[in-house]
């Protein structure tokens, strides 16, 4: 390793989704693509192009840095920089190109992003229409989602409320689950493709349960998985218990990593940042 988702008609139609998106048993995800996804026919994504000034990289190598909560840093080669679940909290140093953000909590998306932010992509639709959709390249880095749902406020069901974020940088995939409140269907993991990279939330409890979460873990098999939200270090601890004898463990003294694909390791890895 290199440094390293009539009005009853409708109603009993929602319903049924609530309890498929809940309870659908996972397939295996997809691992034989040449990146996360081949373009969707008929959507394009559009190419902005910037004057940048270029990472302190190689050209197949990707920076990783875990900011706190559910917010990493993502820095290219190119110069591109994106910040996961950009929030009014917890701010990365400095001002990302991309902010993704997501609904469940204000600790998941500002009210006051940055202004100096170009592309600000929320994991839901702020209409409340549908699913927020999103496929965006930026230099080198290109964003899209797969939305998922959550648990509303009222204990029932916001559908399409949280968005699983793909950052695609050359042939590296890296996934954040937002705040996954339910198992993946088939659906997911087929939108999805392959994962090198996971950034999962690890507290079991305002996110999906930790039995659930090291399913999805399973079916993803991503090279590196990185844990994240999890409030202190004793549910970080408690997960940490419950899969050591499955996958290696490694942790890191310093928030940052250096990652690329011919660098992943040969077998999925638990790589913890320092953070909370």
């Amino acid at each position: 390793m290199a440094g390293f988702g009539s009005t009853s008609a409708l109603r009993i139609a929602a319903a049924v989704f609530a309890l498929a998106a809940f309870a659908a048993s996972p397939a295996r995800a997809q691992s034989d693509e040449p990146g996360c996804r081949p373009e969707v026919a008929g959507l394009r994504a559009p190419i902005h192009r910037a004057n940048l000034t270029p990472a302190n990289l190689a050209k197949d190598e990707v920076r990783l840095t875990f900011v706190g909560h559910a917010t990493f840093t993502i820095e290219t080669p190119g110069g591109a920089k994106a910040a996961t679940d950009y929030n009014d909290y917890v701010r990365p140093p400095g001002t990302p190109d991309i902010a993704t953000m997501n609904k469940a909590h204000s600790s998941h998306y500002s009210r006051n992003p940055d202004p100096g932010i170009r592309h600000v992509l929320p994991g839901w639709d702020p209409a409340g229409v549908g699913a927020a959709k999103h496929d965006l390249t930026f230099a080198d880095l290109r964003v899209r989602n797969v939305p998922t749902n959550i648990r509303s406020y009222s204990g029932g069901t916001d559908f399409d409320g949280n968005s699983i974020f793909v950052f695609e940088i050359g042939e590296l995939c890296i996934a954040h689950l937002g705040h996954l409140h339910h198992p993946l269907e088939p659906g997911h993991l087929r939108a999805l493709g392959r994962v090198d990279v996971v950034l999962f939330p690890v507290d079991g409890s305002y996110t999906l349960d930790q039995t659930g979460m090291i399913e999805v873990l399973r079916t993803l098999q991503a090279r590196v998985m990185v844990p994240m939200h999890f409030f202190g270090g004793s549910s970080l601890e408690r997960f940490l218990g419950r899969v050591g004898e499955t996958w290696p463990v490694e942790r890191r003294d310093q928030p940052a990593i250096t990652l690329s694909k011919n660098g992943l390791p040969a077998r999925p890895t638990l790589v913890v940042l320092p953070g909370n």
